[in-house]
């Protein structure tokens, strides 16, 4: 039975670090009745990054582990202590990991071969304690800033393997055997439909520095580009290769025609992209041995005559090696000369649109302890929003009403008991309260 532990695709959930929040705070000492404010500020949440692990080469590993989260930011203290900040996740994803949003399909980063880290979410920024809100009209704030909220996002994982060249045929047509007898692999080998369910990676060593990274893609079937069989599942292996050797049965063993599978194949990829279809090829005719002499001349010059000059025809035998070293040798040369234009996926959402928050600032909320009836809001954000609001203009007082429901401190006010009729005051504006 083939491997099937093997998985290119995967979903995740991610979560970065939530912002510390700023402290309320002020100082109490010794002979110093009314200190100043001294809240701390809020550590940093953690950040979500990704890295490039060369060790691995499937996403199996999180078929276990879906969940990833980063350490949030600890509140600001007392003296002005700062919060510590929150761990980092660290995520290992294997060489041509594409990273795409699961909800929309858009390419946030092909990791393909990236050697830095990347980070994908940045983890909240720590809240600003009450000391840093002392001014000359408002020396004792009793308010800090709330730390940033933490982002998370579903993601979804794309494994498209990274070879110089792919080994592309129907089934049995000796591709696994190639691999083994070329390079360091070892695939499992039988003579049954998709015996190779797993695409196989292996570095051909030709000598004097001369090597290339070979992949054995399963079987395509006809149809594979529509979904039928499992062959979609591993064309999105080949699209980073840069040469394809495309591999026949010339023997015609289980009464296929090796031209009509060529067309077949060639069709599926085709289907699938344009671009992966004009990849520099290499049609190779395998299994000659198992050919009679007289008719083996017969079978090459009916591919040739089909398919060359545009496309080279190369006979091999995989089972004795014979035109193993001539069909090396020209792919190692096909590869110098192939266009220098692998198919790198672009982002399609830039990480400031994918990744944005909104910037808190701090307010509060209270009921004044020297008047009766009389309601305070007061904050950074209190005096932001007034200061682009015209309150006399009937658009600007209608998004102030809107701001006062949106922002949660209507609720507030009436959390603290606010009847009708009741005073609201904001920074020199006064309002009667009408619920």
């Amino acid at each position: 039975m083939a491997n099937n532990t093997f998985a290119d695709r995967a979903k995740i959930y991610v979560r970065s670090g939530k912002g510390g929040d700023g402290h309320v705070s002020f100082r109490r000492e010794l002979y110093v009745p009314n200190g100043g404010p001294d809240g701390g500020d809020g550590g940093k949440g953690g950040d979500v990054i990704f890295v490039i692990d060369k060790g691995l080469n499937t996403l199996s590993d999180f078929k276990n582990v879906r969940k990833y989260k980063a350490g949030d930011g600890e509140e600001g203290g007392k003296r002005r202590c700062h919060g510590a900040n929150g761990k980092d996740i660290v995520i290992k994803v294997p060489p041509g990991t594409v990273i795409k949003d699961y909800d929309t399909g858009k390419v946030i980063i092909d990791m393909a071969d990236r050697e830095e880290p990347f980070v994908l979410l940045e983890g909240g920024r720590g809240g600003k304690g009450n000391m840093h809100y002392a001014t000359s009209t408002m020396q004792a704030p009793r308010y800090a800033q709330p730390g940033q909220i933490a982002l998370e996002k579903t993601l979804s994982l794309e494994l498209k393997m990274i070879a110089d060249v792919g080994l592309v045929g129907f089934p049995s047509v000796g591709k696994s055997t190639i691999l083994s007898m070329v390079s360091n692999a070892r695939p499992k080998i039988a003579d049954y439909h998709f015996t190779t369910l797993v695409p196989n990676l292996g570095v051909v060593s030709l000598g004097e520095g001369r090597s290339f990274v070979l992949a054995d893609i399963p079987g395509i079937i006809e149809g594979a580009a529509e979904g039928v069989g499992l062959g979609i599942d591993f064309l999105r292996h080949i699209e980073r290769t840069r040469v394809i050797l495309h591999v026949v049965d010339a023997a015609s063993i289980e009464g296929r025609d090796p031209i009509e599978d060529i067309e077949t194949i060639t069709n599926e990829l085709r289907s699938y992209s344009e671009q992966l279809a004009a990849r520099p090829t290499i049609i190779v005719a395998n299994k000659m041995d198992a050919i009679p002499k007289e008719e083996a001349e017969n079978v090459i010059n009916r591919l040739k005559s089909k398919f060359e000059p545009d496309i080279p025809v190369m006979a091999i035998s995989a089972a004795t090696r014979e035109g193993m070293k001539e069909l090396l040798d020209r792919t190692y040369e096909m590869i110098q000369t192939a266009p220098d234009d692998v198919m790198e996926f672009t982002p399609e959402v830039t990480l400031e649109e994918y990744a944005s928050r909104e910037e808190e600032l701090p307010y509060t909320v209270e009921k004044s302890s020297e008047e009766e009836g009389v309601y305070l809001v007061e904050g950074p954000r209190i005096e932001r929003m007034l200061g682009y609001t015209n309150l006399e203009d009937d658009k600007g007082f209608k998004f102030f009403q809107d701001f006062m429901n949106k922002t949660g401190i209507n609720d507030e006010l009436r959390a603290l008991g606010i009847q009708e009729g009741d005073e609201v005051r904001l920074y020199g504006w006064s309002f009667e309260w009408l619920d």
